[in-house]
């Protein structure tokens, strides 16, 4: 399943290789549950329309609302490597400035 390696990916990425570590912050989880709950309303009406359509084949099958766990699962890999480049950015960049 691609969605397992893109969380997989996004949470090494986190932990291991940028070492930002937003998985173990409060501010982060905070923070994700006003996107999931953003997340949940968009992907509901895309999907319940439906504007957007998936093939049974392509999906597990399992779902929030209307939102197949893949697109919650993607979502979330995409919100926290996109927060942990962020981050990243922001410590290189107070570091040139010393």
């Amino acid at each position: 399943m691609l969605m397992l390696l893109g969380l997989a990916g996004a949470v090494s990425v986190d932990l291991l290789l940028l070492k930002t570590r937003l998985l173990l912050r409060k501010a982060f989880w905070v923070a994700y549950a006003i996107l999931f709950g953003f997340q949940l309303l968009v992907n509901g009406i895309l999907t319940g329309i439906p504007i957007v359509s998936y093939r049974a084949s392509a999906v597990v099958g399992i779902r929030i609302g209307y939102a197949p766990v893949e697109d919650l699962g993607f979502g979330f890999a995409l919100i926290l490597l996109t927060l942990s480049c962020w981050v990243q950015l922001g410590r290189r960049e107070r570091s040139a400035a010393r």
